[in-house]
């Protein structure tokens, strides 16, 4: 099983479902916070995510069927003056997993990012989630330090309701 992996385009009706309903996967599981898509997001998403500037995203398909996605948003590096693309959600539908398509996906992000002269790509991934982490740094990634002494930048939020 070799998956193709392909450019998202959200005006086209049938990969705008495979595209939600792949989201909506990974938001039901554990590692993507267990309780699925919100009403809202489900109505409005795909309308939303068609008009963000920078977005650029992918889907794995096998035998015809989409299997994963990447969604990845344009950012920018001061410390490099240049541009970088951040990974937001990655995901492999959960019996597929284990089988080289999150690998593929991530493969699609480094080349989108080289075609935009980014300096780097970047992630985030839950402390829990070994298999990730060990997917992230099977192709290439490692956590972000400045200066060792310093330790590891952490990823924080503040909720805006």
């Amino acid at each position: 099983m070799s998956p193709s992996v392909l450019p998202l385009d959200l005006a086209d009706p049938a990969q705008a479902t495979s595209w939600l309903d792949l989201l909506d996967h990974y938001a039901s599981d554990p590692m993507g916070g267990g309780d699925g898509l919100s009403d809202y997001a489900k109505l409005h998403l795909v309308a939303t995510m068609r008009e963000v500037p920078g977005f650029h995203g992918a889907l794995a398909w096998v035998d015809g069927e989409a299997v994963g996605l990447i969604d990845c948003f344009a950012g920018f590096s001061t410390f490099a003056a240049r541009p970088l693309l951040n990974v937001d959600d990655i995901v492999v539908r959960r019996e597929l997993r284990g089988r080289g398509i999150g690998q593929a996906l991530l493969g699609w992000a480094e080349q989108r990012a080289r075609q935009l002269g980014c300096c780097k790509l970047t992630l985030e991934v839950l402390s829990a989630n070994t298999r990730a982490m060990a997917s992230y740094r099977q192709a290439g990634f490692a956590p972000y330090v400045l200066d060792p002494a310093a330790g590891h930048a952490l990823l924080m939020q503040k909720i805006l309701e």
